[in-house]
């Protein structure tokens, strides 16, 4: 599973670049034909790893509730992100997953509740799948990125 955990610091930072690169109107804006933003996708992939690995194993979340309330599956952005809110998620993407691979590493996970994803219908049963899972989500968003930055 190491391998794994350090895939996810590649991926987070990929969403960095976006983040350090794109200007705050580009974060925000949802082009035609689409149903969300850059910015919404990022904070997406933190607040479901989050929930998937942390949540489902009865431990609290690193994120606050009012971040996983904006940034949730079946959300969308409501409103323009600010720039203290993409500071905030971008230091999140390191925070997050740096304890995520600690807490790993130290057995935290160990009370696993089983849980269906709608993406695949996969059943996740335990740390390791929602870990492979929630980085096959987030190459997922990684993917829908690209094509929202090419259509800015």
């Amino acid at each position: 599973m190491e391998f794994s955990l350090s895939v996810f610091g590649k991926t987070r930072g990929y969403f960095k670049s976006f983040l350090d690169k794109l200007t705050l109107d580009d974060l925000n804006k949802i082009p035609d034909g689409f149903k969300n933003n850059i910015i919404w996708n990022i904070g997406h992939v933190v607040v479901t790893e989050q929930l998937l690995l942390y949540r489902l194993s009865g431990l609290p979340t690193l994120v606050s509730e009012e971040v996983i309330e904006k940034y949730k599956v079946g959300t969308k952005p409501d409103k323009y992100v600010t720039q203290k809110e993409v500071d905030e998620i971008s230091e999140l993407l390191f925070t997050t997953i740096n304890k995520t691979q600690e807490d790993y590493n130290n057995n935290k996970f160990v009370n696993y509740k089983e849980y269906t994803v709608s993406t695949t219908g996969d059943t996740l049963r335990n740390i390791d799948d929602a870990i492979s899972f929630a980085l096959f989500h987030e190459g997922m968003h990684f993917g829908y990125i690209l094509a929202l930055r090419k259509s800015l």
